[in-house]
């Protein structure tokens, strides 16, 4: 495994770093302290230019090469999740309510010391924007940094991410081309009846029948209506009503996701969504109200760089330890609004078997933050190589 020396040195200050962000985890856009470290950080490394408070608490630095160049984007996302740890680890999160379950803590330093390394030697020409952005979890922080004009604002050309992989042996690296996550659009869905004594059916206008009968019309959108080799699913995960055995509610609130690779069936799932639920709120004599909330792109690798990728992470871990034909995943990833803007690459990264992604007892495995932090800084040089004439 050709782990960078001088990264691979840095190894127990790369594990003091990550363990100090996983005892005070933030959630969504109120990454402020967190921020405030890796700003920090970055200043003690020497980096040439930082700039903060993009979508509110992301930060972008700048580390310029020996000579002009391109301008290639490093990515890590810093928020936590809203769960208790269950680690019993002694850095467990001080934070009553939050715990980094999702890696965040990880990525953050992986990217912090590829950005140690590459101050300290620039062999490398043009640019690097290393990205810090808030809200992963919640509401897409990666897609408010575009909106507010990141890419342009520094003139990065191309995005690359890691995600840490407790389903993958460690030092493995896997991606695959095209897309690997999928969009998410959730939905609200409130049945307005007519409530009463259940005693006295004829006198009401039950919405639970209504919602019953919803329930299952909704699977038909993806064994019925969507092409069977196209990939959707429609979860209904809330269904809520009631409060005495013998009222009949006036309400019921359905909610739940879809999730889609595909544009064409994005769009189809929504409107027979719309369709299933005005007909058949129809039919028991209800009215329904649809909240329907279109939420992350789907996370679509681009070709090119994902080769590159895949060729720079076989130089970190040889080329037996990746996987570069991965089945997509269902789950869903902000760095889509990235890649919609710039053309690059999300590669995972395994840490070794372990408890799942946003399990209270995950924990991020300190031993391969070299590995993609070598990996970030390989990609710089290799992208972006000096000129050795």
């Amino acid at each position: 495994m050709a782990v960078v020396n001088r990264i691979a040195a840095y190894q127990e200050e790369m594990k003091g770093w990550r363990r100090h962000l996983h005892q005070y985890p933030e959630l969504g856009l109120e990454c402020y302290d967190t921020a405030a470290f890796v700003v920090e950080r970055l200043k003690e490394f020497g980096v040439d230019e930082i700039h903060t408070g993009i979508a509110e608490t992301g930060v972008v630095a700048l580390i310029h090469g020996q000579e002009k160049g391109g301008v290639t984007g490093l990515r890590a996302d810093m928020d936590a999740l809203p769960m208790e740890e269950e680690t019993g680890a002694q850095y467990a999160s001080k934070i009553s309510g939050k715990m980094h379950a999702c890696g965040h803590d990880g990525h953050t330093t992986m990217l912090l010391g590829a950005a140690k390394y590459l101050a300290e030697t620039r062999k490398f020409s043009g640019t690097v924007a290393l990205i810090f952005q808030p809200a992963e979890e919640t509401i897409g922080g990666g897609g408010l940094m575009v909106d507010e004009g990141m890419m342009e604002r520094f003139g990065i050309e191309e995005v690359y991410a890691l995600h840490t992989d407790p389903n993958g042996e460690v030092g493995t690296f896997s991606t695959c081309l095209g897309p690997i996550m999928a969009a998410v659009d959730d939905f609200d869905i409130v049945l307005r009846g007519k409530g009463g004594h259940a005693a006295h059916p004829n006198e009401n206008i039950d919405p639970i029948p209504a919602a019953l009968s919803i329930g299952m019309a909704l699977q038909t959108i993806s064994s019925r209506n969507a092409d069977p080799l196209g990939a959707i699913v429609v979860s209904l995960t809330q269904v809520q009503a009631g409060s005495a055995k013998n009222v009949t509610p006036e309400t019921v609130l359905l909610a739940g996701t879809v999730r889609t690779f595909d544009p064409a069936i994005r769009e189809m799932a929504e409107k027979r969504l719309r369709e299933i639920v005005q007909g058949q709120a129809a039919s028991y004599c209800l009215t329904a109200e649809i909240d329907y909330q279109k939420s992350y792109p789907p996370t679509i690798n681009h070709a090119a760089q994902t080769e590159f990728a895949v060729a720079v992470a076989s130089e970190v871990c040889g080329s037996e330890n990746i996987i570069d034909d991965i089945k997509p995943s269902m789950g869903a990833e902000d760095f889509s609004y990235m890649l919609n803007a710039r053309p690059g690459a999300y590669l995972q990264i395994g840490q070794g078997l372990g408890p799942s992604l946003h399990h209270p007892k995950f924990d991020f495995n300190d031993e391969i933050a070299p590995i993609g932090a070598s990996f970030f800084a390989r990609l710089i040089e290799t992208r972006q190589p000096l000129n050795k004439d």
